[in-house]
């Protein structure tokens, strides 16, 4: 695509509708020059990852919002599409990274991960939704520190959104199998 063309390209707008309250208060992963840089160590990587499923958040969305939840308490679960506000602006510029920031992993091109550190940070997580109050939206399994401004919310369908016959690189399913390890 020439210059011309990027150019032509209308802007995009992104306001947030709410903002997370979490208990989580620092990310555990953070952009450095050198890619990633896993804030925990690896120990106590397992150990968050079952405070991240187990945890509770609250999704506080701005009142002139809250008429677009209507119906939202019928889903199980849904996306929470939030930004990573932590994330310093000039760190947006990593093109690869070692995953989780572990130098034992190949380094991947960000779109190959779900690095934070990416062109346009917008995190996506599918999360259950346990309870409505008007504006507020309890969930368990969210990952997003607190303060993070919540992008969009969408309900969960597994018939739109299950992949069957899904694969994963070797690297991602050794990160899997070590968090799922009892």
């Amino acid at each position: 695509m020439d210059t011309d063309q990027q150019n032509a390209r209308p802007p995009m707008v992104l306001n947030p509708v709410g903002v997370v309250r979490s208990p989580f208060k620092a990310p555990m992963l953070m952009a450095k020059d050198s890619g990633l840089s896993l804030e925990l160590r690896m120990e106590k990587v397992k150990e968050h990852h079952g405070q991240v499923k187990s945890g509770i958040s609250e999704l506080v969305l701005d009142k002139q919002w809250e008429a677009l939840l209507d119906g939202v308490e019928g889903f199980s679960h849904i996306l929470v599409l939030y930004w990573p506000h932590l994330l310093d602006p000039c760190r947006r510029n990593l093109k690869k990274v070692h995953p989780m920031g572990r130098k034992d992993l190949p380094e991947q091109g960000i779109f190959a991960t779900c690095s934070p550190a990416r062109p346009n940070p917008v995190l996506v997580t599918a999360v259950a939704l346990k309870e409505r109050k008007g504006n507020v939206l309890t969930v368990q399994g969210l990952e997003a520190v607190d303060g993070s401004p919540i992008i969009d919310i969408k309900p969960y369908s597994q018939n739109y959104m299950t992949i069957g016959a899904l694969k994963n690189p070797d690297w991602m399913t050794q990160i899997l199998n070590e968090l799922d390890e009892d």
